[in-house]
């Protein structure tokens, strides 16, 4: 019977022992759930106060945030004063650590 009870024991350790792994990392792993709603919530503000400045169409510019708090911004703009806002903008936004701007000015558009 112990010989029994210790396998059982030796078998739920081999098979949980790698998702007790996983739990440990995962505010560090961006597919995770709560990094992923963070993250999000933060690209979903600044969207937001982009469409409420009326800068340009949120087409153009591509909001990314990783799990620190980095906002990175890709993309077009119709001048250079709409970059320095929308860089502004995301600057401002709670949450945020810093901000790179890969924006273009494209009057095309």
């Amino acid at each position: 019977m112990k010989t029994k009870f210790a396998t059982t024991l030796l078998m739920i350790g081999t098979l949980l022992g790698p998702l007790a792994a996983l739990a440990v990392d995962s505010d560090s792993d961006r597919s995770h759930p709560k990094a992923f709603v963070k993250d999000s919530a933060i690209t979903t503000e600044i969207k937001s106060k982009l469409a409420a400045e009326h800068l340009t169409s949120l087409g153009r510019i591509h909001v990314d945030t990783d799990l620190d708090g980095v906002v990175w911004l890709s993309g077009t703009a119709r001048t250079q004063e709409a970059i320095e806002k929308a860089v502004s903008i995301a600057r401002a936004t709670e949450h945020v650590k810093s901000v790179h701007s890969d924006l273009t000015v494209r009057k095309d558009d």
